[in-house]
């Protein structure tokens, strides 16, 4: 006496992102990116900001895992 329970599934529904909301996380990525570029990419040399070889040497091997030239 068994009986197969069967059920509908709703469709799915999408819900929308408003731009407004979205707006500043994407500019917050966007400013996030940037730095992380600048940091693996140029922080050495002429253009640190940060004195000291530490920041050099932590991202080092990111450097040229990225292709930045290092030396």
């Amino acid at each position: 006496m068994s009986q197969a329970i069967t059920s509908r599934a709703l469709p799915a529904i999408p819900s929308r992102i408003p731009v407004r909301e979205l707006l500043p996380w994407a500019v917050f990525g966007g400013v996030l990116l940037l730095m992380l570029l600048y940091f693996v990419g140029a922080e050495q040399g002429a253009t640190a900001l940060l004195s000291g070889s530490y920041l050099h040497e932590f991202l080092h091997d990111g450097r040229h895992l990225l292709s930045f030239p290092c030396h």
